[in-house]
Protein backbone atom coordinates (compact mmCIF):
# COMPACT_ATOMS: atom_id res chain seq x y z
CA UNK A 1 0.00 0.00 0.00
CA UNK A 2 1.63 3.31 -1.03
CA UNK A 3 2.08 5.57 2.54
CA UNK A 4 1.11 9.55 1.62
CA UNK A 5 4.60 11.11 2.08
CA UNK A 6 5.21 13.20 5.09
CA UNK A 7 6.85 15.64 3.39
CA UNK A 8 4.19 16.69 0.98
CA UNK A 9 6.04 19.91 -0.83
CA UNK A 10 9.14 18.00 -1.42
CA UNK A 11 7.04 14.82 -3.22
CA UNK A 12 4.94 17.82 -4.78
CA UNK A 13 7.99 19.88 -6.87
CA UNK A 14 9.47 16.65 -7.36
CA UNK A 15 5.80 15.56 -9.27
CA UNK A 16 6.00 18.81 -10.74
CA UNK A 17 9.70 18.18 -12.56
CA UNK A 18 8.87 14.63 -13.42
CA UNK A 19 5.69 15.59 -15.00
CA UNK A 20 7.50 18.48 -16.90
CA UNK A 21 9.89 15.66 -18.15
CA UNK A 22 7.12 13.41 -19.32
CA UNK A 23 6.06 15.92 -21.13
CA UNK A 24 8.88 17.29 -22.82
CA UNK A 25 9.26 13.32 -23.96
CA UNK A 26 6.07 13.12 -25.10
CA UNK A 27 6.30 15.92 -27.41
CA UNK A 28 10.00 15.41 -28.69
CA UNK A 29 9.23 11.88 -29.26
CA UNK A 30 9.04 10.37 -32.51
CA UNK A 31 5.75 12.10 -33.93
CA UNK A 32 4.32 14.52 -31.14
CA UNK A 33 0.63 13.99 -31.77
CA UNK A 34 0.91 9.96 -31.89
CA UNK A 35 3.23 10.32 -28.09
CA UNK A 36 1.42 12.25 -26.57
CA UNK A 37 -2.00 10.38 -27.35
CA UNK A 38 -0.44 7.29 -26.34
CA UNK A 39 0.90 8.80 -23.02
CA UNK A 40 -0.80 11.72 -21.88
CA UNK A 41 -3.58 11.99 -19.74
CA UNK A 42 -5.98 14.47 -18.66
CA UNK A 43 -3.81 16.91 -17.08
CA UNK A 44 -1.01 16.42 -19.24
CA UNK A 45 -3.64 17.25 -21.67
CA UNK A 46 -4.36 20.36 -20.17
CA UNK A 47 -0.87 21.32 -19.49
CA UNK A 48 0.10 20.88 -23.21
CA UNK A 49 -2.72 22.98 -24.19
CA UNK A 50 -2.02 25.79 -21.90
CA UNK A 51 -4.55 25.19 -18.86
CA UNK A 52 -2.54 23.53 -16.45
CA UNK A 53 -4.93 21.45 -13.70
CA UNK A 54 -4.36 23.23 -10.28
CA UNK A 55 -6.53 19.61 -8.44
CA UNK A 56 -6.85 16.37 -10.10
CA UNK A 57 -9.17 14.06 -7.86
CA UNK A 58 -9.56 10.53 -8.20
CA UNK A 59 -10.25 7.32 -6.29
CA UNK A 60 -9.89 4.99 -9.77
CA UNK A 61 -6.82 6.00 -11.37
CA UNK A 62 -3.87 8.89 -12.35
CA UNK A 63 -4.66 11.88 -14.02
CA UNK A 64 -0.82 12.52 -14.98
CA UNK A 65 0.97 10.31 -16.77
CA UNK A 66 3.91 10.43 -14.22
CA UNK A 67 1.99 10.42 -11.03
CA UNK A 68 2.81 7.73 -8.56
CA UNK A 69 1.68 9.03 -5.31
CA UNK A 70 -1.33 8.05 -3.40
CA UNK A 71 -4.92 8.74 -4.81
CA UNK A 72 -6.95 8.65 -1.27
CA UNK A 73 -7.19 7.55 2.62
CA UNK A 74 -9.33 5.14 4.17
CA UNK A 75 -9.99 4.93 7.67
CA UNK A 76 -11.30 1.66 9.18
CA UNK A 77 -13.98 1.50 11.53
CA UNK A 78 -12.37 -0.91 13.93
CA UNK A 79 -9.70 0.75 15.11
CA UNK A 80 -9.72 4.47 13.41
CA UNK A 81 -6.67 3.58 11.50
CA UNK A 82 -5.82 4.96 8.40
CA UNK A 83 -4.19 3.92 5.29
CA UNK A 84 -3.51 5.07 1.70
CA UNK A 85 -4.29 3.68 -1.84
CA UNK A 86 -2.12 4.24 -4.35
CA UNK A 87 -1.53 2.73 -7.44
CA UNK A 88 -0.91 -0.41 -9.55
CA UNK A 89 1.89 1.01 -11.65
CA UNK A 90 2.79 4.88 -12.09
CA UNK A 91 0.11 6.45 -14.35
CA UNK A 92 -2.06 3.53 -13.57
CA UNK A 93 -5.04 2.40 -11.88
CA UNK A 94 -6.09 2.16 -8.43
CA UNK A 95 -5.08 -0.27 -5.96
CA UNK A 96 -8.03 -1.71 -5.01
CA UNK A 97 -6.57 -5.13 -3.28
CA UNK A 98 -4.73 -3.05 -0.71
CA UNK A 99 -8.13 -1.46 0.56
CA UNK A 100 -10.12 -4.52 0.40
CA UNK A 101 -6.91 -6.15 2.45
CA UNK A 102 -6.75 -2.78 5.14
CA UNK A 103 -10.58 -3.27 5.07
CA UNK A 104 -10.97 -6.70 5.75
CA UNK A 105 -13.46 -7.87 8.92
CA UNK A 106 -14.56 -4.33 9.13
CA UNK A 107 -15.97 -1.35 6.98
CA UNK A 108 -13.77 1.55 5.96
CA UNK A 109 -14.80 5.59 4.97
CA UNK A 110 -13.08 7.51 2.40
CA UNK A 111 -10.61 10.19 4.83
CA UNK A 112 -9.23 11.96 1.93
CA UNK A 113 -8.97 12.20 -1.88
CA UNK A 114 -5.58 13.73 -1.98
CA UNK A 115 -5.17 15.98 -5.45
CA UNK A 116 -2.17 14.58 -7.36
CA UNK A 117 -1.98 18.16 -9.12
CA UNK A 118 1.71 20.07 -7.43
CA UNK A 119 -1.14 22.47 -5.55
CA UNK A 120 -1.88 19.84 -2.20
CA UNK A 121 -5.90 20.91 -2.58
CA UNK A 122 -6.37 17.73 -1.20
CA UNK A 123 -10.48 17.01 -0.57
CA UNK A 124 -11.12 16.35 2.93
CA UNK A 125 -14.24 15.30 4.81
CA UNK A 126 -16.68 18.68 4.73
CA UNK A 127 -17.51 20.22 8.36
CA UNK A 128 -20.73 21.66 8.85
CA UNK A 129 -21.86 24.58 6.84
CA UNK A 130 -24.93 27.50 7.25
CA UNK A 131 -27.36 25.07 5.36
CA UNK A 132 -26.21 21.60 6.36
CA UNK A 133 -24.89 19.63 9.33
CA UNK A 134 -21.07 18.14 9.09
CA UNK A 135 -20.87 15.24 6.79
CA UNK A 136 -19.71 11.79 6.94
CA UNK A 137 -17.12 10.34 4.70
CA UNK A 138 -18.54 8.15 1.70
CA UNK A 139 -18.07 4.24 2.59
CA UNK A 140 -15.27 2.73 0.86
CA UNK A 141 -16.68 -0.16 -0.56
CA UNK A 142 -19.96 1.09 -2.15
CA UNK A 143 -19.18 1.93 -5.60
CA UNK A 144 -16.93 -0.75 -7.06
CA UNK A 145 -16.77 -0.79 -10.96
CA UNK A 146 -13.80 -1.50 -13.55
CA UNK A 147 -11.54 1.03 -14.91
CA UNK A 148 -8.80 -0.19 -17.60
CA UNK A 149 -9.86 -3.45 -16.70
CA UNK A 150 -8.91 -3.35 -13.29
CA UNK A 151 -11.65 -3.48 -10.28
CA UNK A 152 -11.46 0.11 -8.57
CA UNK A 153 -13.77 2.26 -6.41
CA UNK A 154 -16.06 4.87 -7.08
CA UNK A 155 -17.37 7.75 -4.50
CA UNK A 156 -20.95 7.10 -3.48
CA UNK A 157 -22.58 9.86 -2.39
CA UNK A 158 -25.84 9.43 -0.47
CA UNK A 159 -26.74 12.33 1.44
CA UNK A 160 -24.97 14.35 4.14
CA UNK A 161 -22.08 13.25 2.59
CA UNK A 162 -18.96 15.87 1.18
CA UNK A 163 -15.65 16.82 1.07
CA UNK A 164 -13.92 20.35 0.72
CA UNK A 165 -10.63 22.59 0.64
CA UNK A 166 -10.77 25.76 1.93
CA UNK A 167 -8.84 28.86 0.11
CA UNK A 168 -7.17 26.21 -2.49
CA UNK A 169 -3.99 26.80 -3.76
CA UNK A 170 -4.30 28.40 -7.80
CA UNK A 171 -7.71 27.76 -7.86
CA UNK A 172 -9.50 31.22 -9.88
CA UNK A 173 -10.92 33.92 -7.84
CA UNK A 174 -12.29 37.37 -8.39
CA UNK A 175 -13.03 37.02 -11.75
CA UNK A 176 -10.37 34.49 -13.28
CA UNK A 177 -10.85 31.98 -16.19
CA UNK A 178 -11.01 28.64 -15.12
CA UNK A 179 -12.26 24.97 -16.26
CA UNK A 180 -13.88 21.91 -14.67
CA UNK A 181 -14.77 18.19 -15.32
CA UNK A 182 -16.04 14.95 -13.53
CA UNK A 183 -17.09 11.79 -14.20
CA UNK A 184 -19.96 10.93 -12.64
CA UNK A 185 -23.19 8.52 -13.03
CA UNK A 186 -26.69 9.58 -14.25
CA UNK A 187 -28.27 6.28 -12.62
CA UNK A 188 -27.42 7.24 -8.96
CA UNK A 189 -29.16 10.82 -9.08
CA UNK A 190 -31.88 12.98 -7.17
CA UNK A 191 -33.36 16.07 -6.98
CA UNK A 192 -31.94 17.77 -3.97
CA UNK A 193 -29.54 20.71 -3.38
CA UNK A 194 -26.66 20.45 -4.21
CA UNK A 195 -24.47 17.60 -5.95
CA UNK A 196 -21.56 19.53 -6.84
CA UNK A 197 -17.88 19.65 -8.17
CA UNK A 198 -15.55 23.11 -8.44
CA UNK A 199 -15.25 26.32 -6.86
CA UNK A 200 -16.73 27.51 -3.70
CA UNK A 201 -16.98 30.28 -0.79
CA UNK A 202 -14.43 30.31 1.86
CA UNK A 203 -16.71 30.27 4.31
CA UNK A 204 -18.97 27.63 4.21
CA UNK A 205 -22.01 29.81 3.48
CA UNK A 206 -23.81 31.62 0.71
CA UNK A 207 -21.79 34.90 0.50
CA UNK A 208 -23.88 36.41 -2.51
CA UNK A 209 -24.50 35.51 -6.35
CA UNK A 210 -21.07 34.89 -8.60
CA UNK A 211 -18.99 33.31 -5.88
CA UNK A 212 -19.16 29.81 -6.76
CA UNK A 213 -17.94 28.09 -10.00
CA UNK A 214 -19.14 24.26 -9.71
CA UNK A 215 -20.50 21.77 -11.51
CA UNK A 216 -24.05 20.59 -10.82
CA UNK A 217 -25.22 16.99 -11.41
CA UNK A 218 -28.47 16.12 -10.23
CA UNK A 219 -32.49 16.47 -11.87
CA UNK A 220 -33.50 19.34 -9.66
CA UNK A 221 -34.74 22.03 -12.10
CA UNK A 222 -33.96 25.51 -10.38
CA UNK A 223 -35.22 27.66 -13.22
CA UNK A 224 -38.04 26.48 -15.21
CA UNK A 225 -38.25 25.35 -17.81
CA UNK A 226 -36.18 22.58 -18.03
CA UNK A 227 -36.18 19.89 -20.44
CA UNK A 228 -37.21 15.90 -20.36
CA UNK A 229 -35.98 14.98 -16.43
CA UNK A 230 -32.41 14.85 -16.53
CA UNK A 231 -30.15 14.85 -15.13
CA UNK A 232 -28.55 17.85 -16.86
CA UNK A 233 -24.81 19.49 -15.95
CA UNK A 234 -25.49 22.34 -14.77
CA UNK A 235 -23.46 24.93 -13.07
CA UNK A 236 -23.75 26.18 -9.90
CA UNK A 237 -22.68 29.68 -9.97
CA UNK A 238 -24.76 30.56 -6.29
CA UNK A 239 -27.83 31.30 -5.82
CA UNK A 240 -28.77 29.38 -9.04
CA UNK A 241 -28.08 26.12 -10.84
CA UNK A 242 -27.77 27.82 -14.32
CA UNK A 243 -28.50 25.93 -18.09
CA UNK A 244 -28.06 29.24 -19.97
CA UNK A 245 -27.32 32.84 -18.99
CA UNK A 246 -31.29 33.20 -18.55
CA UNK A 247 -31.40 30.97 -15.85
CA UNK A 248 -33.54 28.45 -17.38
CA UNK A 249 -32.68 25.90 -20.65
CA UNK A 250 -32.96 27.66 -23.83
CA UNK A 251 -31.82 24.24 -25.57
CA UNK A 252 -35.04 21.72 -25.84
CA UNK A 253 -32.65 19.08 -26.79
CA UNK A 254 -30.92 18.72 -23.18
CA UNK A 255 -33.64 16.57 -22.03
CA UNK A 256 -30.70 14.95 -19.48
CA UNK A 257 -27.72 12.35 -19.76
CA UNK A 258 -28.88 9.62 -17.74
CA UNK A 259 -26.19 7.40 -18.82
CA UNK A 260 -24.27 5.00 -15.93
CA UNK A 261 -20.81 7.10 -16.77
CA UNK A 262 -20.82 10.80 -17.75
CA UNK A 263 -18.66 13.51 -18.26
CA UNK A 264 -19.98 16.77 -17.06
CA UNK A 265 -18.00 19.73 -17.95
CA UNK A 266 -18.08 23.19 -17.50
CA UNK A 267 -15.71 26.29 -18.28
CA UNK A 268 -15.77 29.75 -17.48
CA UNK A 269 -13.97 32.89 -18.48
CA UNK A 270 -14.75 34.50 -15.07
CA UNK A 271 -16.25 37.74 -17.30
CA UNK A 272 -18.44 37.30 -20.36
CA UNK A 273 -18.73 33.79 -20.99
CA UNK A 274 -19.51 29.98 -19.82
CA UNK A 275 -19.39 26.71 -21.35
CA UNK A 276 -21.32 23.28 -20.14
CA UNK A 277 -21.30 20.02 -21.98
CA UNK A 278 -21.64 16.43 -21.06
CA UNK A 279 -20.69 13.37 -22.71
CA UNK A 280 -21.07 9.21 -22.16
CA UNK A 281 -18.14 8.61 -20.52
CA UNK A 282 -17.85 5.11 -22.15
CA UNK A 283 -18.45 6.63 -25.54
CA UNK A 284 -18.57 8.94 -28.18
CA UNK A 285 -17.69 12.78 -27.58
CA UNK A 286 -19.11 15.85 -25.95
CA UNK A 287 -22.32 17.71 -26.21
CA UNK A 288 -22.41 21.40 -25.84
CA UNK A 289 -25.33 22.42 -24.06
CA UNK A 290 -24.72 25.61 -23.12
CA UNK A 291 -22.36 28.32 -24.70
CA UNK A 292 -22.83 32.11 -24.10
CA UNK A 293 -23.01 35.20 -21.56
CA UNK A 294 -22.75 34.66 -17.94
CA UNK A 295 -25.87 34.94 -16.05
CA UNK A 296 -27.76 38.39 -16.74
CA UNK A 297 -28.71 38.67 -13.23
CA UNK A 298 -26.12 41.31 -11.03
CA UNK A 299 -23.13 39.47 -9.69
CA UNK A 300 -22.51 37.09 -11.94
CA UNK A 301 -20.67 39.61 -14.90
CA UNK A 302 -17.65 39.55 -13.50
CA UNK A 303 -17.85 36.43 -11.41
CA UNK A 304 -16.57 36.60 -7.78
CA UNK A 305 -15.24 33.11 -7.15
CA UNK A 306 -13.20 32.57 -3.90
CA UNK A 307 -11.11 29.54 -4.56
CA UNK A 308 -12.06 26.45 -2.35
CA UNK A 309 -13.40 23.39 -4.20
CA UNK A 310 -16.44 21.49 -3.06
CA UNK A 311 -17.51 17.96 -4.14
CA UNK A 312 -20.93 16.53 -3.19
CA UNK A 313 -22.37 19.76 -1.20
CA UNK A 314 -23.41 23.04 -2.15
CA UNK A 315 -21.24 26.04 -1.48
CA UNK A 316 -23.22 26.39 1.66
CA UNK A 317 -22.99 22.59 2.63
CA UNK A 318 -26.72 21.70 1.34
CA UNK A 319 -26.17 18.33 1.80
CA UNK A 320 -29.00 16.22 0.84
CA UNK A 321 -28.49 15.19 -2.84
CA UNK A 322 -27.06 11.93 -4.01
CA UNK A 323 -24.34 10.92 -6.82
CA UNK A 324 -21.46 9.83 -7.85
CA UNK A 325 -17.47 10.21 -8.32
CA UNK A 326 -14.61 8.81 -9.88
CA UNK A 327 -12.57 11.75 -11.38
CA UNK A 328 -12.40 15.09 -11.68
CA UNK A 329 -10.06 17.98 -12.12
CA UNK A 330 -10.08 21.91 -12.40
CA UNK A 331 -7.77 24.13 -14.54
CA UNK A 332 -6.17 27.39 -14.62
CA UNK A 333 -7.44 29.50 -17.74
CA UNK A 334 -9.81 28.29 -19.84
CA UNK A 335 -9.58 25.11 -21.86
CA UNK A 336 -9.86 24.87 -25.01
CA UNK A 337 -12.57 23.11 -26.73
CA UNK A 338 -9.50 20.61 -28.26
CA UNK A 339 -8.08 19.78 -25.03
CA UNK A 340 -12.03 19.17 -24.39
CA UNK A 341 -12.06 16.56 -26.74
CA UNK A 342 -9.30 15.22 -26.09
CA UNK A 343 -9.74 14.14 -22.18
CA UNK A 344 -13.01 12.81 -23.35
CA UNK A 345 -11.31 10.60 -25.74
CA UNK A 346 -9.12 9.55 -22.63
CA UNK A 347 -11.62 9.45 -20.46
CA UNK A 348 -13.38 7.26 -22.95
CA UNK A 349 -10.63 5.07 -23.75
CA UNK A 350 -10.33 4.09 -19.85
CA UNK A 351 -13.43 1.84 -19.73
CA UNK A 352 -15.54 2.79 -17.15
CA UNK A 353 -17.78 -0.06 -16.54
CA UNK A 354 -20.33 -2.07 -13.81
CA UNK A 355 -19.49 -5.01 -15.88
CA UNK A 356 -18.07 -7.97 -13.59
CA UNK A 357 -14.30 -9.11 -13.52
CA UNK A 358 -14.89 -12.79 -13.29
CA UNK A 359 -17.02 -15.29 -15.05
CA UNK A 360 -20.45 -14.77 -14.75
CA UNK A 361 -22.77 -16.78 -13.21
CA UNK A 362 -22.06 -18.09 -10.22
CA UNK A 363 -22.27 -16.83 -6.62
CA UNK A 364 -18.73 -15.65 -6.39
CA UNK A 365 -17.80 -12.03 -5.70
CA UNK A 366 -17.62 -10.06 -8.63
CA UNK A 367 -19.62 -12.73 -10.93
CA UNK A 368 -23.24 -11.09 -12.24
CA UNK A 369 -26.27 -13.39 -12.36
CA UNK A 370 -29.55 -13.54 -12.76
CA UNK A 371 -31.85 -15.05 -10.16
CA UNK A 372 -34.82 -16.95 -11.61
CA UNK A 373 -38.02 -18.26 -9.57
CA UNK A 374 -38.25 -22.62 -9.43
CA UNK A 375 -41.96 -22.50 -8.19
CA UNK A 376 -43.98 -24.02 -11.03
CA UNK A 377 -45.65 -21.81 -13.28
CA UNK A 378 -43.53 -18.54 -12.76
CA UNK A 379 -40.19 -20.27 -14.00
CA UNK A 380 -39.95 -17.48 -16.29
CA UNK A 381 -40.16 -15.07 -13.61
CA UNK A 382 -36.47 -12.98 -12.46
CA UNK A 383 -35.58 -10.62 -10.15
CA UNK A 384 -35.76 -7.37 -11.33
CA UNK A 385 -36.01 -3.59 -9.76
CA UNK A 386 -38.61 -1.52 -11.02
CA UNK A 387 -39.24 2.03 -9.54
CA UNK A 388 -36.87 1.39 -6.95
CA UNK A 389 -39.02 -1.80 -6.01
CA UNK A 390 -38.26 -4.97 -6.40
CA UNK A 391 -40.11 -7.50 -7.74
CA UNK A 392 -40.15 -10.89 -10.46
CA UNK A 393 -41.14 -10.49 -14.12
CA UNK A 394 -41.08 -11.93 -17.24
CA UNK A 395 -37.87 -11.53 -19.24
CA UNK A 396 -36.83 -13.74 -22.16
CA UNK A 397 -34.39 -13.56 -25.15
CA UNK A 398 -36.65 -10.31 -26.84
CA UNK A 399 -37.30 -8.17 -23.55
CA UNK A 400 -36.03 -4.59 -24.03
CA UNK A 401 -32.47 -3.96 -23.02
CA UNK A 402 -34.02 -2.17 -20.07
CA UNK A 403 -35.88 -4.99 -18.55
CA UNK A 404 -32.27 -7.47 -18.71
CA UNK A 405 -30.45 -5.31 -17.08
CA UNK A 406 -33.05 -4.64 -14.55
CA UNK A 407 -33.13 -8.26 -13.57
CA UNK A 408 -29.01 -8.69 -13.75
CA UNK A 409 -27.13 -8.18 -10.70
CA UNK A 410 -23.57 -7.82 -9.75
CA UNK A 411 -22.84 -10.73 -6.83
CA UNK A 412 -20.23 -8.78 -4.01
CA UNK A 413 -19.00 -9.72 -0.77
CA UNK A 414 -21.65 -9.01 1.73
CA UNK A 415 -21.99 -5.76 3.08
CA UNK A 416 -22.02 -7.03 6.90
CA UNK A 417 -20.13 -10.19 6.61
CA UNK A 418 -17.90 -11.65 3.92
CA UNK A 419 -19.13 -15.33 4.45
CA UNK A 420 -22.53 -13.79 3.00
CA UNK A 421 -23.18 -12.20 -0.59
CA UNK A 422 -25.05 -8.68 -1.48
CA UNK A 423 -26.65 -7.93 -4.77
CA UNK A 424 -26.00 -4.33 -6.55
CA UNK A 425 -27.58 -3.41 -9.50
CA UNK A 426 -26.15 -4.39 -12.96
CA UNK A 427 -28.22 -1.04 -14.14
CA UNK A 428 -27.28 1.57 -11.16
CA UNK A 429 -24.00 1.11 -9.39
CA UNK A 430 -23.64 1.91 -6.09
CA UNK A 431 -27.33 0.28 -5.50
CA UNK A 432 -27.72 -2.60 -3.79
CA UNK A 433 -30.83 -4.90 -3.53
CA UNK A 434 -31.68 -3.73 0.65
CA UNK A 435 -34.65 -5.44 2.49
CA UNK A 436 -37.12 -2.30 4.55
CA UNK A 437 -40.29 -3.51 6.84
CA UNK A 438 -39.65 -7.15 5.24
CA UNK A 439 -40.32 -5.98 1.68
CA UNK A 440 -37.19 -5.73 -0.87
CA UNK A 441 -35.63 -2.22 -2.42
CA UNK A 442 -32.87 -0.98 -5.17
CA UNK A 443 -31.46 1.51 -2.62
CA UNK A 444 -28.25 3.59 -2.88
CA UNK A 445 -25.71 2.60 -0.11
CA UNK A 446 -25.22 4.80 2.78
CA UNK A 447 -22.76 2.52 4.72
CA UNK A 448 -24.45 2.51 7.72
CA UNK A 449 -24.49 -0.77 9.96
CA UNK A 450 -28.42 -0.98 9.24
CA UNK A 451 -28.06 -1.07 6.03
CA UNK A 452 -25.11 -3.18 5.25
CA UNK A 453 -27.39 -5.95 7.57
CA UNK A 454 -30.28 -5.09 5.30
CA UNK A 455 -28.73 -5.86 2.23
CA UNK A 456 -26.77 -8.92 3.12
CA UNK A 457 -28.16 -12.60 2.31
CA UNK A 458 -26.91 -15.74 3.60
CA UNK A 459 -27.18 -18.86 0.44
CA UNK A 460 -27.88 -22.31 1.58
CA UNK A 461 -29.38 -25.00 -0.42
CA UNK A 462 -32.72 -24.22 -1.66
CA UNK A 463 -35.41 -25.06 0.95
CA UNK A 464 -37.03 -27.11 -1.81
CA UNK A 465 -34.34 -29.36 -2.46
CA UNK A 466 -33.56 -27.51 -5.83
CA UNK A 467 -31.67 -24.29 -6.34
CA UNK A 468 -30.44 -21.89 -3.84
CA UNK A 469 -32.48 -19.93 -0.96
CA UNK A 470 -31.20 -16.70 0.65
CA UNK A 471 -31.54 -15.88 4.60
CA UNK A 472 -31.11 -12.80 5.84
CA UNK A 473 -28.66 -11.98 7.46
CA UNK A 474 -30.38 -10.08 10.64
CA UNK A 475 -33.56 -11.89 10.51
CA UNK A 476 -31.97 -15.18 9.62
CA UNK A 477 -34.91 -17.03 9.75
CA UNK A 478 -36.71 -14.84 6.93
CA UNK A 479 -35.47 -15.51 3.39
CA UNK A 480 -35.59 -14.22 -0.51
CA UNK A 481 -39.70 -14.92 -1.70
CA UNK A 482 -41.33 -13.79 -4.30
CA UNK A 483 -45.56 -13.49 -3.43
CA UNK A 484 -47.93 -11.93 -5.87
CA UNK A 485 -44.25 -10.83 -7.76
CA UNK A 486 -43.17 -8.94 -5.20
CA UNK A 487 -39.88 -9.51 -3.40
CA UNK A 488 -39.84 -10.07 0.69
CA UNK A 489 -38.03 -11.72 3.48
CA UNK A 490 -40.52 -14.24 4.30
CA UNK A 491 -40.77 -16.81 7.49
CA UNK A 492 -42.40 -20.13 6.88
CA UNK A 493 -45.93 -19.29 8.48
CA UNK A 494 -46.38 -16.17 10.36
CA UNK A 495 -49.06 -13.00 10.43
CA UNK A 496 -48.26 -11.46 7.48
CA UNK A 497 -49.43 -12.71 3.98
CA UNK A 498 -46.28 -13.06 2.66
CA UNK A 499 -45.29 -15.12 5.14
CA UNK A 500 -47.89 -17.89 4.48
CA UNK A 501 -46.24 -21.27 4.55
CA UNK A 502 -48.12 -22.16 1.43
CA UNK A 503 -45.63 -23.03 -2.00
CA UNK A 504 -43.12 -21.41 0.79
CA UNK A 505 -40.18 -23.64 0.07
CA UNK A 506 -40.60 -23.36 -3.83
CA UNK A 507 -40.79 -19.71 -3.74
CA UNK A 508 -37.93 -18.77 -1.80
CA UNK A 509 -35.47 -21.45 -3.77
CA UNK A 510 -34.01 -19.97 -6.53
CA UNK A 511 -31.79 -20.63 -9.82
CA UNK A 512 -28.83 -18.60 -9.90
CA UNK A 513 -27.78 -18.70 -13.91
CA UNK A 514 -25.93 -16.14 -16.12
CA UNK A 515 -26.79 -12.59 -16.15
CA UNK A 516 -29.23 -11.56 -18.93
CA UNK A 517 -26.77 -8.58 -19.45
CA UNK A 518 -23.14 -9.26 -18.55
Amino acid sequence: MAHRTPLPHLRKALFALLATVALLVAALGGGAGTARAATSLPCDIYAAAGTPCVAAHSTTRALYASYGGALYQVKRASDGATADVGLLTTGGYANAAAQDSFCAGTTCVINVIYDQSPRDNDLFIEPAGTAGPANSGAPADALPVTAGGHQVYGVSFSGRMGYRHTAAAGVAVNGRPEGMYMVTSGTHVNSACCFDYGNAEVQIADTGNGHMDAINFGTECWFAPCYGTGPWVQADLENGLFQSNLGHSTNTSNTGNSAPFVTALLKNNGQNYFALKDGNAQAGSLTTRYAGAEPTTSGYSPMHQEGSIVLGTGGDNSNGSIGSFFEGVMTSGLPTDAADNSVQANVVAVGYGAASPVAAGSLTPGSTVSLRATTAGYTDRYVRHQNNSVVTSVVGASSSALDKGDASWIVRRGLAGSSCVSFESRNYPGDFLRHSNYQLYRQPMDGTALFRADATFCPTTGKSGTGTSFASYNFPTRFLRHYNNTLYIASNGGTNAFDSATSWAADVSWAVGAPWTP
